[in-house]
Formats: C-alpha cells, structure tokens, sequence
C-alpha cells in the first residue's frame, strides 16, 4: 500500500487554541533536535474547538507556516484535521494534509451480513492460532469471534473509508497523512480485535499512517493517567507488537503507528510507552492538546498585573459558567467541586498562588486537579474576550512562550522520545 507523504517515526500533536504559541512550540521540538531525536510537530485543532474559539483552519496553517518560516524548520510538519466526519471535514480540506478519522460513534452498529460473511470468507487466515512476534501467547480467534468483531467495528471502518475517500477525491491520494480514531468508546480494543480492525483498513485500501485505539485507564483532560499503568504497558505492547504483524501481512504503510489521544500530561505512563517504543524500535504519535492554553494562562498569571487579573476574570468566570463548560467534556474530566476555590479567594492569590495551582507539577502539596481541569475547558472564556486576551498574549510572550516550550519539551517530549525528564 503505496504512500507518499510521510509521517516520521516520532511525532507530537501540538494543540494551540488560539494559534499563537506556534513558535514557542516548535521551539520545543528544535530542543529535541539538538539533543539527538527528531520529533514532528503536527498542529491539530477540531471543529469544536474552531467553533468555540470562531477560528478557521487556516488560521492553525498560517501560524504553523509562519513559525517554521520565522524558525527555519527545514524538517517535516502538518496540519491536522482533528476528530473530523464527514459532515466537518469540507472545512478543513484546503489547509490541512492530516486527517484524524473519528469513527468512534459507528462501533457497535451492527454490520450487514452479506459484508461480515465476506470477510470471514476473504481472510482464512485468520482463523486459528496467530503467531504474533512480541505476544507470548498465540493469538486464537474462531470464526464466531471474527463475525463478532466484524459486526461490531466493520461499519466503523467502512465509514472511515467512505471519509478517507472524500479527502482523497479532494487532495489526491499519497497528498495527506490518514489516521482512524477509536479511542472514545467504551472497552478497550484487544490484540486480535485491533488486528481484524487493520486487516479490515487494508481491505479498504485506507493508507492508515497511525491508529488510535482505546487503551484502559482514563485518559482526563490535561492531568495525569489514572489507572493502572502495568496494564496500559502491556496493552500498548501488545498493540505495537499487532500493528508490525498487520504491517507485514496485509500490505499496509510500513511506518504505520499508535497515536495516544489525550496523550497530555500522562506522566505515569510516559517511561511505560519509551520502554515498548525502545523494545520493538517502534514509532509513536503523542497527541497533546490544551496544555498550551494552560501554559498561556500560567505566563499571563506569573507576568503579574493586567496578566494576572486577566487569569483571575478567566477563572471567576469558569467557575459561574462551570455547568455548561463541563458538559461537552464530561466524560474525560473529573472535577471535585469541593475541590474549586471560590472566585474571591482566587481574586486574593499572589501570581505564585495562583501558578502553583495550576502548573502541574503532581508532587506540589500546592496543585489543584480539579481547578486545572475547570480551567482546561474554560478556554472559551477567554474566547469571548477576544482582542483583550490576545493583546495580553503579546504584549507577555516571552514569558508565555517560555512556559509553553519548557512545558511541551521538558515534560512531554523529553520523558517520552528520550526517556528522561521530569514527571513532576
């Protein structure tokens, strides 16, 4: 299965909600460069968080474009159409070259028949004991598992090809990176759910670059991995070892890999996912988004003065708005209201006081989870002050954008691609 664009074998997702921290990202991945390992900055943002914001694509590709430009990037980078369908991706068709298939919501629905029976009668192979190299148990399928697994992720795939097929109609096949998107379901996938999920891709000649399966344990939005990372580990093995076996027998791209959606600030499972990527020499997508916009917000707070009245509006206004900020994200943050200080204890806190709660630094008897993950969805505050935000960005982005790379590169990237760093 032929490809032309090509994504690298480490990348980073780098969400930036109001498209101006582009430079102070790619910084990060310039930090890494200069240490040894070449990671790929991919800016993606979803038509959600366009829609909140009033943003557009390409506003996301001009400030990629500008920052590699103002940097001299000369190595790789993309654009990526975050969680798109096929109602939303028009939108995104003339700025970006990655597309992130969300087909979450068609797992489940049942499959006609006639489709299920022929591909159980396409793939024999599947029947039986699988040796799959790096998995100490052969996997064993019959072929009532292959007709449940069918039934329950074929449509899944046959939309996500019907999507991956508009794209191509639009911008050319070998012209954009493909990945599908299953992690925003119920149960995790297992290695022989995930293999006949690939084989199914190949069957529709989607180039799949990267794959995004539901791994367990929660994966909240901006605060740490809960869960039990041994698990995770073994999951995330047994799904790299799967993804080489799919690679090798059904033809699909040789540098296809994992992605980690909601892959920030999961410090607890960073030295679990280097260890598999150094055992099996894999690759791996880190897909990290609101992080940025809470660093934003910790530069504006440690700047001091307007910056830091500005983070207490923020907050003032996130905690009487709290209800309908959580709603769309409910299933990814838990949030104790015990927890939230009141908005006129916050309106009293020094630039420390109010950067210690947020920063997330677990080990700090100062960090507040629950004011972090308000303040992560809170985002759309800040996009209904418009030009007052934004002025203030500018007007504080040194200090903004040190935050922002130190953030991305010293607890993202260096723990995962080079195995070190900190975790607090």
């Amino acid at each position: 299965m032929r490809t032309h664009l090509t994504l690298p074998k480490y990348s980073v997702g780098t969400g930036d909600r109001f498209a101006h921290q582009a430079k102070a990202q790619l910084t990060a991945c310039i930090q890494a460069a200069n240490a040894g390992v070449e990671v790929i900055p991919v800016w993606n943002k979803s038509n959600r968080e366009h829609t909140i914001i009033g943003s557009g694509p390409a506003s996301t590709r001009a400030a990629a474009d500008a920052a590699v430009a103002a940097l001299g990037w000369t190595k790789p980078y993309f654009c990526d159409a975050d969680h798109i369908g096929l109602t939303t991706v028009d939108r995104f068709l003339p700025a970006c070259d990655f597309y992130t298939i969300d087909v979450a919501d068609e797992i489940g629905k049942l499959a006609e028949k006639s489709a299920v029976d022929a591909f159980v009668k396409r793939h024999p192979e599947l029947l039986g004991e699988i040796v799959v190299e790096g998995i100490r148990e052969p996997l064993t399928i019959s072929r009532e598992f292959i007709e449940q697994a069918a039934n329950k992720f074929l449509v899944a795939v046959q939309k996500a090809a019907a999507i991956y097929r508009k794209i191509e109609a639009a911008k050319g096949a070998g012209n954009f990176i493909t990945e599908v998107s299953m992690d925003e379901t119920d149960s995790p996938q297992t290695p022989a759910e995930l293999l006949i999920i690939l084989v199914a891709a190949a069957d529709e000649k989607i180039p799949l670059q990267t794959v995004a399966p539901k791994f367990s344990g929660r994966f909240n939005k901006g605060v740490d991995y809960v869960g039990d990372v041994a698990q995770f580990e073994k999951e995330f093995a047994l799904d790299v070892a799967t993804i080489a076996y799919a690679v090798k027998h059904y033809g699909l791209p040789q540098n296809l890999k994992l992605s980690i959606h909601s892959g920030s600030d999961k410090f607890s499972i960073y030295p679990a996912i280097h260890r598999t990527m150094w055992k099996f020499n894999a690759g791996v997508h880190l897909k990290t988004a609101g992080t940025t916009w809470l660093e934003e917000l910790i530069g504006l707070a440690e700047a001091g003065g307007d910056g830091l009245a500005l983070a207490k509006e923020v907050y003032a206004q996130a905690f009487d708005h709290r209800e309908e900020l959580c709603a769309p994200y409910a299933t990814v943050i838990d949030i104790d209201p015990t927890k939230l200080p009141s908005p006129q204890q916050v309106t009293q806190w020094s630039s420390e006081q109010y950067t210690s709660a947020l920063r997330h630094r677990p080990k700090s008897p100062a960090y507040n989870s629950s004011f972090r993950q308000l303040l992560h969805v809170g985002f759309k505050v800040a996009a209904k002050m418009g030009n007052r935000y934004l002025d203030l960005l500018e007007t504080n982005e040194e200090v903004v954008a040190h935050n922002v790379t130190e953030n991305l590169y010293v607890r993202h990237i260096a723990p995962v691609f080079l195995g070190k760093g900190s975790f607090a």
